[in-house]
């Protein structure tokens, strides 16, 4: 096996596949990263049996073959190089040479043909959606997906398509945010992607052109989300996700509608009392034209006004800050929702000028 490429091409493709690579693993050859030279492209492959990222670049191949080389160290090395053309050639044993430049390198590898294989999904089984939109989707929902593993379907969001209505779902316990698009497609499909998945698929598309289509292709265990050159493979989380329908109310008592900065600037400013207290909430007392924000704490007190227009009844709940900021900071809109039944009862955030997403947040105990 014999190959030539750009160092800075072949340092961009390990970056994004690095992110796949296991660092505690029983199976020495998932520390590694897989390459493959053929037709003028080398294939480079990360995957942890979870989650597996496959991109390639423009090679000069010289000599077909694939090889798996140490990541850690590999990567660290081609990242110091200088931006020029790189050989490698593979010989006995697998021991890779790389000549860049005046300088030399032998590496030992391990045997392509040992690597696990990416599983194989239908594409039929699939749908396209803007690959913006899906990283909006990604931000707007993966802040509140649940980081505790005992309830590992929760450690994933919620990925429905019906009837041309695509769902991204995330709930962990405290907390719901859930995104709607609209997509063109006759699927009908729900699935549970990890958060990590999601997470890492979010930095891939902002790490690239960010313009055009995302294909995503589902089977009953496994998900592809694929662009270009990029593929991201991820196993699905196994199990029934929350009935989130029946958590939503289906009315409100009161409805505040207030400007989103300014709330949330309000509510930013209160944190910085209430994270001095072993209780972390602040009180909204929602009242006339104003909810007035109250943060008590040993280190002192604030109180906040903010302008309202309030259809409905007074009432005074408390919540935990920051489930309100991580909403406040990821809403596009200039206004938003506050709906209110009352004060044991969850509040539902949404932007005042459509109905793409909804945030239900839990209220918590104020103390007296």
């Amino acid at each position: 096996m014999k190959f030539k490429c750009q160092q800075n091409q072949l340092s961009s493709a390990i970056s994004m596949v690095s992110k796949a690579v296991s660092s505690k693993t029983t199976l020495p050859i998932l520390s590694g990263i897989f390459f493959e030279a053929s037709n003028n492209q080398l294939k480079v492959i990360g995957n942890d049996l979870n989650l597996s990222i496959e991109t390639s670049i423009e090679a000069t191949i010289i000599e077909t073959g694939s090889v798996v080389i140490p990541a850690r160290l590999f990567s660290e090395l081609i990242r110091k190089l200088p931006n020029e053309e790189i050989t490698f050639n593979i010989g006995e044993n697998y021991v890779v040479e790389i000549l860049c430049g005046e300088s030399s390198y032998k590496i030992v590898g391990l045997p392509g043909h040992e690597y696990p294989e990416l599983p194989v999904i239908d594409q039929d089984s699939s749908f396209l959606i803007d690959k913006e939109l899906f990283a909006n989707m990604i931000r707007q929902t993966s802040f509140a997906i649940s980081q505790d593993e005992s309830r590992p379907i929760l450690t994933g969001a919620l990925l429905e398509i019906e009837n041309g209505r695509f769902n991204m779902v995330a709930i962990d316990g405290f907390r719901m945010a859930i995104k709607k698009a609209i997509i063109k497609t006759d699927l009908c499909k729900k699935a549970v992607v990890p958060g990590r998945t999601l997470n890492e698929i979010n930095k891939l598309l902002s790490q690239s052109d960010s313009k055009g289509d995302l294909r995503i292709s589902f089977d009953d265990k496994q998900v592809l989300f694929s662009t270009g050159d990029l593929k991201v493979y991820s196993r699905l989380l196994a199990g029934e996700f929350i009935n989130y329908h029946q958590i939503l109310p289906s009315e409100y008592k009161s409805m505040a509608l207030t400007e989103t900065d300014s709330f949330l600037t309000a509510i930013d400013r209160s944190f910085l009392m209430a994270r001095e207290n072993k209780n972390v909430a602040i009180k909204l007392e929602v009242k006339d034209d104003f909810i007035k924000i109250t943060s008590n704490s040993e280190m002192g007190s604030s109180i906040e006004k903010v302008h309202i227009k309030l259809e409905g009844h007074d009432l005074e709940i408390g919540f935990n800050p920051k489930y309100l900021i991580d909403a406040l900071k990821i809403i596009d809109s200039e206004s938003i929702k506050l709906e209110f039944v009352n004060n044991v009862s969850p509040c539902i955030i949404r932007p005042a000028d459509n109905d793409n997403y909804i945030y239900l947040v839990l209220p918590c105990r104020i103390s007296k």
